[in-house]
């Protein structure tokens, strides 16, 4: 049997509700927490009140968006005046990982750039991050289980991830409630993260037999109960898509992804949300691989199994891919132009996606031509 690891929180806690229980958690971790938090979530003013009442001095750091390196040198000089014991992230995928690279970084010397991939140099050894614990208000990018913290550059046009096993928070508490008020347009590009998350962990060239039961477990659930809340409200479908977005971040931390993730992180450093591109280019992933599996003379059950959960779930008798188009053509995910890339790059962009750390678990080797079709066939939008 091929050898493998599994990455996970030390301790996870899930279900609906189960943020009141926070501040006990967390003061277990520290008398001095660095609180990161976006600013749309009301109940994070009642959760500070609870840390300070329990007697912790707390420093509150915003997030505004995906974490640029300016946004982490900022956090980490922060948390170093502050003294910060512990830091908590309440928040999306964004939020989530400016507060890990944050607790990642602050007790490593010199700057937050010397431990990234950034160039010829290799990237400095993190020194022993604080602990770190995360509670998700969004159920897509499962940042709250992996390893690793997507930072933009933006003078470069890149995304780069700040990868250790010390970065996996050290405690996880998941509950749905903090996503019932999501907006239809973020649940749907978030829902659609998590969903490429998991297929691309179950058809990636690093599948194992954790991620193979977490994957073919979670799928078909997840894929049902999007297409639900496209529909309209539903605690049950939103506790399927917490937990659904919690095990797409356990498989990928111990798996891989494929070659839709090594696309985003290039398109996503010009300025596109990381979901919806995710989404917007599935379907003609899907269909490209599978293509390539049969001339390389691979097996492909797992594709017709994707194919086949995706048909299932979102109804309809065309195949999979197609009716995963229809379906995010009908809701009004953005189109490859509105996130911001134009035709005249995709071939600049195939060649760049090529050598992503995340195509190289691609279930089949791709051409720069495989991964140009990709960008073609997803431009197509009703």
């Amino acid at each position: 049997m091929t050898i493998f690891s599994v990455t996970a929180p030390a301790q996870t806690i899930f279900g609906r509700d189960s943020r009141l229980g926070a501040a006990a958690h967390v003061a277990r971790m520290g008398a001095r927490i660095l609180l990161v938090s976006g600013r749309s979530v009301p109940w994070v003013e009642t959760f500070e009140a609870e840390l300070r009442a329990a007697g912790l001095a707390v420093e509150r750091i915003f997030s505004t968006g995906e974490p640029s390196l300016g946004d982490v040198r900022a956090g980490v000089s922060a948390a170093r005046a502050f003294g910060a014991e512990c830091v908590v992230a309440v928040g999306g995928g964004a939020s989530i990982d400016l507060g890990k690279a944050i607790a990642g970084l602050t007790g490593s010397k010199g700057d937050p750039e010397q431990y990234l991939e950034l160039g010829p140099t290799p990237a400095r050894s993190l020194t022993d991050p604080l602990p770190f614990i995360a509670m998700p208000t969004t159920s897509g990018t499962g940042a709250e289980a992996t390893r690793n913290a997507v930072i933009s550059v933006p003078e470069r046009q890149l995304k780069i991830s700040l990868r250790d096993p010390r970065l996996v928070p050290v405690l996880a508490i998941v509950d749905p409630a903090l996503t019932d008020a999501l907006p239809k347009a973020l649940t749907l590009a978030t829902g659609l993260d998590a969903i490429t998350q998991l297929i691309e962990s179950y058809l990636c060239n690093r599948a194992n037999p954790v991620t193979d039961a977490l994957c073919r477990d979670t799928l078909p659930e997840a894929i049902a109960a999007l297409r639900c809340l496209m529909e309209g409200p539903s605690h049950t479908a939103r506790d399927t898509m917490a937990r659904a977005s919690y095990l797409s971040g356990l498989a990928l931390a111990s798996s891989g992804l494929g070659v839709v993730h090594g696309l985003a992180s290039v398109i996503g450093g010009r300025g596109g949300a990381h979901g919806a591109i995710c989404g917007r280019l599935l379907a003609d992933a899907l269909k490209v691989n599978r293509e390539a599996a049969v001339r390389a003379g691979q097996p492909t059950r797992r594709f017709d199994e994707v194919e086949a959960w995706l048909r299932e779930g979102l109804g309809g008798t065309v195949s999979g891919p197609e009716r995963l188009r229809a379906f995010i053509d009908r809701h009004g995910l953005p189109t490859l132009n509105d996130l911001h890339l134009s035709e005249r790059d995709f071939a600049a962009v195939a060649q760049e996606a090529l050598g992503a750390s995340s195509t190289k678990a691609n279930p089949v080797a791709l051409s720069v031509d495989d991964i140009a079709r990709i960008l073609h066939g997803a431009a197509r939008s009703k």
